[in-house]
């Protein structure tokens, strides 16, 4: 079964960065689009940016400008690059494989996530 794996996460100042990873097994994640998505403290959880298989890429605009999806399928990965990072980045992250190739509405399977906290 295909399965995903978040890291990179942790505590940092705002305005610095951080570069989350997932990493996939059991599977080929290049076949799939693939999505980050993150919940804050009592929120829901938001998508906010997906890559196609064909590498198109999609972030939503709280985050537009700021952080960039990109997948290395050597590595059999997807990234969430992230700069200036902000206080109301603060949440856990995920990663989620697409059930089409193309960035659809439905996901298949999701990482543990991986806790970005942004403070002073």
């Amino acid at each position: 079964q295909l399965r995903v794996v978040e890291s990179g996460g942790g505590l940092v100042e705002p305005g610095q960065s951080l570069k989350l990873s997932c990493v996939g097994s059991g599977g080929a994640l290049p076949s799939y689009a693939m999505g980050w998505f993150r919940q804050g403290p009592g929120q829901d959880r938001e998508e906010i940016a997906c890559i196609t298989r064909d590498g198109n890429v999609y972030v939503d605009d709280p985050v537009k400008g700021r952080f960039m999806i990109y997948r290395d399928d050597s590595e059999n990965a997807v990234f969430l690059r992230m700069w200036n990072l902000e206080v109301g980045d603060t949440a856990v992250y995920y990663c989620a494989i697409n059930k089409a190739y193309y960035c659809s509405e439905q996901w298949s399977s999701w990482g543990q996530g991986t806790r970005v906290t942004v403070s002073s």
